[in-house]
Parts: structure tokens; sequence; C-alpha cells
């Protein structure tokens, strides 16, 4: 199977980082540092996706864009 590279969402919570997969519902994980929490929403991912083949379902293409823009606050 091709690799296929989703884009993922890391929040600053008051004690760890959580992340989520936009284009996968469902697929988040949690970590104490951004290199944990990476390594885990990266596993999260494969099982995931191994679990949805298991299952039948069709696994969606990554989609999902992003970006920054810059605002200005008077």
């Amino acid at each position: 199977m091709r690799p296929m590279r989703y884009a993922i969402v890391i929040e600053k919570g008051p004690a760890n980082y959580s992340a989520y997969v936009p284009d996968l519902p469902g697929c988040v994980s949690t970590g104490r540092t951004l290199d944990e929490v990476k390594r885990n929403v990266q596993e999260a991912i494969e099982l995931h996706i191994q679990g949805m083949i298991e299952d039948g379902d069709p696994v969606p293409p990554p989609t999902t864009l992003s970006d920054y823009v810059d605002a200005r606050v008077a």
C-alpha cells in the first residue's frame, strides 16, 4: 500500500496536546509533548485505517488542506 499523507490538527490543552484527523472522523489521539502526540496520532491513523479495511469500509483519501493567514488586529 502506498503511503497517504493526512492533515492533522493539534490543540494545546492545560496538561497535554490532542490531535484529530479531519479526513478520518473519530481518529484522535493525545500526548504530553508535540513529538509524542505526533507519534501517537500517526499510530492512531494506521490503526484506524486498518480497522476500516478489515471492516470492508472504504478508506477516505486525504483531501483536507491547511494553511495559515495573518490577521491584522487594530
